[in-house]
């Protein structure tokens, strides 16, 4: 099947994107270099793949679902050794190895990817890319990098932040894709933290159950959705030391204040994770 003949498919979430300046923008931020392997997700077309290509990297692998794209990214491609093409599910299939990754997500698995590229705050990826160059929707966008006492700051915010320093390149709006989507978008940069500024496996376990534990009930004080880890006393010197107030919300904690609640609550429990609400 050639390109002309194919329709973008709503199950795949498919949208080109056919806005020249966004795809020079998106190759700009990844700041690619002759020593670059990249992995791009969901290359569609190619038009994105295109722009790797004629960039310095070393080696572009695409991981593209649809095989109806499949033939026309081989014959459009393929002669460039730097290129390579997997067709598969890029949550289930082995990842070409790479140390960027530049990509135009589907949006309906927005989470799981990001999941599977940088990892849980407790199970970071290892090792970890270099570089993160995505395209995704602007409400995410918004709480990946959102700040404290934000209406988008999340559980979200906190983990991305915890494991990446995370920042926005440009927004996308609708008309910059056929068809254009119903939601608007926006281009985030993530770069992972290395290993030694991560945190200890059960620092990281202790903060996961927290930021569960409270933003379940995000509307509710912190007094009320700590209650039963420890004695009224020991939570009003626990959030003092964190420098927070039990009658504060999820939404309002900053994410090293997160990592300061669960260092004091480890200490207390000796290092046994909280258990659920």
């Amino acid at each position: 099947m050639t390109f002309a003949a194919h329709h973008a498919r709503k199950r795949f979430g498919q949208h080109w994107l056919i806005d020249d300046s966004v795809l020079d923008r998106i190759v700009a931020a990844a700041e690619l270099t002759g020593a670059d392997q990249v992995l791009e997700v969901g290359p569609g077309r190619g038009a994105l793949t295109e722009r790797l290509l004629a960039s310095p990297a070393a080696s572009v692998a695409a991981v593209e679902l649809d095989r109806d794209l499949v033939a026309g990214l081989q014959e459009r491609f393929g002669a460039d050794s730097r290129f390579s093409l997997l067709q598969g599910d890029v949550l289930a299939v082995p990842l070409p190895v790479a140390g960027k990754v530049v990509a135009n997500i589907p949006y309906n698995i927005t989470g799981p990817l990001l999941e599977r590229l940088v990892g849980r705050l407790d199970r970071p990826v290892e090792p970890a890319y270099q570089r993160l160059v995505l395209l995704v929707q602007q409400e995410v966008g918004e709480r990946i990098r959102a700040k404290p006492g934000s209406s988008a700051f999340s559980a979200l915010s906190v983990r991305m932040q915890l494991l990446a320093r995370c920042a926005s390149v440009c927004p996308v709006p609708p008309r910059c894709f056929q068809p254009p989507p119903k939601v608007q978008s926006e281009v985030v940069r993530l770069d992972p933290l290395p290993a030694a500024e991560r945190l200890a496996p059960d620092l990281a376990r202790t903060v996961e159950q927290l930021l569960r534990r409270c933003f379940a009930s995000r509307r509710k004080m912190l007094r009320n959705t700590l209650s039963g880890l420890l004695g009224e006393p020991e939570l009003q010197a626990l959030a003092a030391a964190a420098g927070v107030e039990l009658q504060q919300r999820p939404q309002e904690i900053a994410p090293a204040q997160w990592v300061e609640l669960a260092a004091g609550l480890n200490q207390r429990l000796g290092s046994q994770p909280p258990s659920p609400a």
